[in-house]
């Protein structure tokens, strides 16, 4: 057999071995369930079972799901993070790197905070306009009402 010849039928067998465990995963993983906005599909994993029971206890339950506050309000922004973090959550999970103190990740902390701004913007507003951020940055609303969607 010539060298390419064997070069691509290793190269496709790679390939077909990394798909298969991709398709295996996320059936596995109920990786569908993840494409809606039910918010049980993300207590799947275990980790995050705690998150959603204190979400079914928040004020927020009547009118956020996880996607409201977790992923961006686009099509394309939100299905991107979501199969960001899907991802990542699904590697360290597998690989036993994944604390079960789960903490926000600065990208998701920004998507948090945006959302929190846009639902309650007035609100927001007028905090501000009385306590001015030094160097002109933002005040943070999770730096206060870190637990409000998932209350602990």
């Amino acid at each position: 057999m010539k060298l390419r010849t064997i070069q691509g039928i290793l190269l496709g067998m790679v390939i077909g071995i990394a798909v298969g465990i991709g398709v295996y995963t996320f059936a596995y993983a109920k990786g569908w369930s993840y494409l809606t906005d039910d918010a049980a599909a993300c207590a799947n994993c275990h980790v995050m079972r705690e998150q959603f029971d204190g979400w079914l206890k928040s004020s927020h339950r009547a009118v956020a799901t996880c996607n409201s506050c977790h992923t961006p309000h686009n099509i394309l922004g939100k299905y991107l993070t979501k199969a960001s973090n899907g991802f990542w959550h699904s590697f360290f999970f597998t690989t036993g790197g994944y604390e079960d103190n789960i903490q926000i990740k600065p990208h998701s902390r920004e998507i948090t905070e945006q959302a929190c701004r846009t639902c309650h913007g007035e609100i927001v507003d007028a905090i501000e306009a009385l306590h001015p951020a030094a160097s002109g940055a933002q005040l943070a609303c999770l730096s206060c009402h870190n637990s409000v969607g998932h209350l602990q």
